[in-house]
């Protein structure tokens, strides 16, 4: 089993910042790509931001120069580093990991984090 544990949401003024942690823990053999998603109440699940195993990201439009994702393969961590947030960031943010589990089947599995509340006050 694999284990994600979220920290770092919280209130928030516009204009002010925030920089979530997902830290994964178990059964890891290899970490592939790893993602922050959002929900809002009512509104599906989207993606905000993804970062490949080698490196490359991918944002949301919505976030695009304001929000940055990066990851410690190391100590099998990300971030996402929150700024200039908005009202419209107001949202659970759920962390994503694609992990596999052993180096036989080559199968993967993506794991959610518990979520943790963003709220940008106006």
């Amino acid at each position: 089993q694999v284990q994600l544990v979220e920290s770092g949401g919280g209130l928030v003024q516009t204009g002010g910042s925030l920089r979530l942690s997902c830290a994964a823990s178990g059964s890891i053999f290899s970490i592939y790509a790893v993602g922050w998603y959002r929900q809002a109440p009512g509104k599906p699940r989207d993606m905000v931001a993804t970062i490949s195993s080698g490196g490359r990201t991918n944002y949301a439009d919505s976030v695009k120069g304001r929000f940055t994702i990066s990851r410690d393969n190391a100590k099998n961590t990300m971030y996402l580093q929150m700024n200039s947030l908005k009202p419209e960031d107001t949202a659970v943010y759920y962390c994503m990991y694609n992990v596999a589990i052993d180096g036989g089947t080559g199968i993967r599995y993506n794991y959610w984090g518990q979520g943790t509340q963003v709220t940008v006050s106006s």
